[in-house]
């Protein structure tokens, strides 16, 4: 499914996605429909902070899962492509935690900033702002990162050239390109 127009009557969701633990932080402000399921949200948060989305993931809302249901999870867990995301946030500052990779445990805090009309013309989601890049997939979490960050910057470290090799020759944690994020929007399936 491709980015599309929203009515003129529908709302917009402007929402702060803030990678929990993260110093400085990253964190992405974008814009969607109000009335997406929380699995197309999913997709969207993957797409706008980088992640490659092959691990498991889950919502955290008021004490309730919301995810892809399976019986060996051992928690209860709704089916997040039949819950719209204007059932789970009803005003701003709204907020609730996003997971992805139980491993690493990436905590996302999901705040709702603002409730807007759509605009004619502009095609929802998209990215308004950001800063910093997204940690490489399968570094540790938070702790895992920082470490990598000292590593990589650090010629003189016994693992330098190992980790830069791991994360393909090089890594700016200050880099954020927003006009990309928003064409991959454009072409989010």
């Amino acid at each position: 499914m491709s980015s599309k127009k929203v009515k003129n009557d529908s709302l917009i969701y402007q929402v702060k996605i803030t990678l929990k633990g993260t110093r400085p932080p990253i964190w992405r402000r974008i814009q969607v429909s109000n009335n997406i399921s929380l699995s197309r949200f999913h997709n969207i948060i993957q797409t706008v902070m980088g992640w490659s989305g092959y691990h498991l993931h889950q919502f955290i809302i008021d004490g309730e899962y919301y995810g892809v249901p399976h019986p060996d999870y051992g928690v209860e867990m709704r089916n997040e492509s039949r819950v719209k995301l204007n059932r789970v946030m009803f005003a701003e500052k709204d907020k609730f935690i996003y997971e992805y990779d139980f491993g690493d445990g990436w905590e996302h805090i999901i705040v709702l900033e603002k409730i807007l009309p759509a605009v004619s013309g502009v095609d929802y989601p998209v990215c308004l702002k950001g800063k910093r890049a997204c940690p490489p997939e399968d570094c540790g979490g938070v702790w895992g990162y920082e470490s990598l960050l000292e590593t990589i910057q650090n010629p003189a470290h016994p693992e330098h050239d190992q980790m830069l090799e791991w994360v393909g020759g090089s890594f700016d944690p200050e880099a954020f390109d927003m006009e990309q994020i928003n064409l991959d929007l454009k072409n989010l399936i």
